[in-house]
C-alpha cells in the first residue's frame, strides 16, 4: 500500500471522480506500455498541460479519454490547477516546483497501478 492511498481513495469518493475508470482502448494503453513509459507520458503531460503557472486553457486542457494519463488526471483531480488547489492545496498563479511535479505524477501513476491491479 503507497502512502497515496488514502489520498486517492478520498478524492475517488466524490461523485464526478468516481466515474472514471481504465477501460478499453485506454486500459490496453497502459498494459502495453508499461509503467515506466506511462510514468514518462505523464512527466511530459504535466510539464507541458498543467505546471505552468497560467497554463492554456485552464480548466479545459485535458480531455476525458485518448489516454490512460488523462483518464487518471480526471479520477485524481490532477486535471488542472483549480482542481488541484481544492484537492492536493497546490496554489494556482505559481509554476509547478519540481516537487509538485514528482507527487501529482506519482498520483496519477498510482491510480493506474490501482485500476490495472
Amino acid at each position: 500500500m503507497s502512502a497515496l492511498d488514502p489520498r486517492i481513495a478520498e478524492i475517488g469518493k466524490q461523485r464526478f471522480r468516481a466515474r472514471f475508470h481504465l477501460r478499453g482502448r485506454d486500459r490496453a494503453t497502459a498494459i502495453l506500455r508499461g509503467p515506466s513509459a506511462i510514468r514518462a507520458h505523464a512527466r511530459e503531460l504535466i510539464d507541458q498541460r498543467l505546471a505552468p503557472a497560467f497554463p492554456r486553457n485552464d480548466g479545459k486542457q485535458t480531455p476525458y479519454r485518448g489516454h490512460p494519463v488523462f483518464v487518471a488526471q480526471h479520477a485524481t483531480a490532477t486535471c488542472c490547477r483549480s482542481c488541484l488547489l481544492r484537492n492536493h492545496g497546490i496554489e494556482p498563479g505559481v509554476e509547478l516546483t519540481a516537487e509538485q511535479r514528482d507527487y501529482v505524477v506519482d498520483v496519477i501513476c498510482r491510480w493506474i497501478e490501482l485500476e490495472l491491479s
